[in-house]
């Protein structure tokens, strides 16, 4: 494993003055609200696994990271779901065709 001596830049910090949803975000956001399951969220700190399903192959895997984990943690916060106790992350990225694009994912103890 390669190792680089820095400290990671926050999404936070690498934006200057104030970000607004755009209304794709809102309706994605609320889209997702309404289709997520109740589950039972476990205890932290997490694991969290995403599989994307995209088709494209120029899709960036970590492009829908940020704002499904967003989403999730809207949903699931009264159950202690928090980004901030999330210490491993699994990512997959799947090509399929046009109109069969997919998110699932999975919330585990650590």
């Amino acid at each position: 494993m390669i190792e680089v001596k820095t400290k990671p830049l926050s999404v936070n910090k690498a934006w200057q003055g104030k970000r607004y949803k755009t209304i794709e975000y809102k309706n994605y956001e609320a889209g997702i609200l309404w289709m997520l399951p109740k589950v039972k969220i476990p205890a932290p700190p997490f694991k969290v696994s995403y599989e994307f399903g995209f088709s494209s192959k120029g899709s960036d895997i970590d492009n829908p990271v940020k704002c499904f984990q967003d989403v999730l943690v809207k949903k699931y916060k009264d159950q202690g779901f928090k980004d901030q106790d999330i210490y491993e992350l699994h990512v997959v990225k799947k090509i399929v065709k046009k109109r069969q694009e997919y998110i699932k994912f999975k919330i585990e103890s650590l």
